[in-house]
């Protein structure tokens, strides 16, 4: 499995998050892959995954770059070599070795990752099925659908969408769900604006609003 974004910040680390607690909590050996983290420190998806999962053995990253940029870009400008092949080979390897694997992307579909490759690269050389995070107000329909429509045309999967923080306050958010659903021709659901303080706490939060089955490892 893939989660993905429409963008930066949609909560795709919580998401993430909160469906290897539910895997892990059950006994099934789930682990988050992160192939790069830029903006470290203080970003750390992995650590946070980690937290949630109060287990380091819950996630992996296998590049952290220091600047809040596309990774590609990140690694040119601190001289890092980054390998496409590199990090594709050892995040199908990490994904393999886990009962259940759970990549999370970066940013959106289109962000640079090394070399002339970009996100979606990587989550269609990887064939994972995606569920694809995005945010629950103004604007959304066009992203989410674009970003869909990319996926697809990739020969990617997408199992769901979860529009994340919603509070059903505008007339936008309220009935951007059943046109989602209607656009893209997938299921969607909602994971309610968290007010916890804890990876921990913010993971079981999300987890309680999504269909996760356990059982097969999967998100129904």
């Amino acid at each position: 499995m893939a989660v993905v974004g429409t963008d930066t910040g949609v909560g795709k680390t919580v998401i993430t998050a909160a469906v290897v607690t539910v895997l892990r909590d059950a006994g099934i050996d789930a682990r988050a892959v992160k192939p790069a983290q830029t903006g470290h420190p203080p970003d750390d998806d992995a650590g946070f995954v980690e937290a949630a999962c109060e287990d380091p053995d819950a996630a992996t990253c296998f590049e952290y770059l220091e600047e809040p940029l596309a990774p590609r870009v990140a690694a040119e400008r601190a001289g890092v070599e980054l390998s496409y092949e590199g990090l594709r080979e050892r995040c199908d390897d990490a994904l393999e070795a886990a009962e259940v694997g759970v990549l999370e992307g970066i940013g959106g579909l289109y962000v640079p990752l090394a070399g002339d490759r970009d996100v979606i690269d990587l989550v269609a050389d990887l064939a994972c099925p995606a569920v694809v995070v995005t945010r629950s107000g103004l604007g959304t329909l066009n992203h989410t659908t674009l970003t869909v429509e990319a996926l697809e045309r990739r020969g990617v999967s997408v199992h769901s969408i979860v529009c994340n923080e919603y509070r059903g306050e505008t007339t936008a958010e309220r009935t951007n769900v059943a046109e989602l659903e209607r656009m893209t021709g997938h299921a969607v659901e909602t994971v309610p604006q968290l007010s916890a303080e804890t990876p921990r706490e913010l993971a079981l939060g999300a987890r309680r609003s999504l269909s996760i089955d356990s059982g097969s490892g999967s998100a129904e």
